[in-house]
């Protein structure tokens, strides 16, 4: 029976797992976007969103405890610089998960996860209502 088992292991002892999950977190944080398996994105998802979540608060207790889930040092300080401003004020939902297609040798599912406010296409901006210009039929008059 699989009763209570809701993590996917990914076929990894909990070692390799973690490590697996702490490098690909902070390389997701340096870099924006990776491309992995849609497996490894769906628990990279539930991994990183609390670490970005905690990174809301600005102190060394935080960043001591962003640093035993990341083990990297930039990673760390590029989640509490200021170009990271827009993310804190999101409430949640700071990955997306895009899937790309299959890998040719064994056919599994190729994703992209991104962090969202970080992507200049998805980024709404205002649109400029172009304002409608009619001809007017000018009716001459009689004379």
């Amino acid at each position: 029976m699989n009763h209570n088992n809701k993590n996917n292991h990914l076929g990894r002892k909990s070692g390799h797992r973690k490590s697996l999950l702490s490098n690909m977190a902070s390389s997701l944080i340096k870099e924006k976007r990776i491309f992995t398996t849609l497996e490894k994105a769906k628990v990279l998802r539930k991994y990183v969103e609390p670490i970005i979540t905690k990174s809301k608060i600005n102190t060394t207790h935080s960043k001591r405890n962003i640093f035993s889930y990341l083990r990297d040092k930039t990673a760390v300080s590029e989640l509490f610089k200021d170009f990271f401003e827009k993310v804190r004020e999101r409430p949640g939902g700071y990955t997306r998960i895009i899937r790309m297609g299959f890998r040719l040798g064994d056919q599994a599912t190729l994703s992209l996860i991104e962090l969202v406010d970080f992507n200049k296409i998805y980024i709404s901006k205002k649109t400029v209502k172009s304002v409608r210009r009619s001809r007017k039929r000018i009716k001459k008059s009689e004379s």
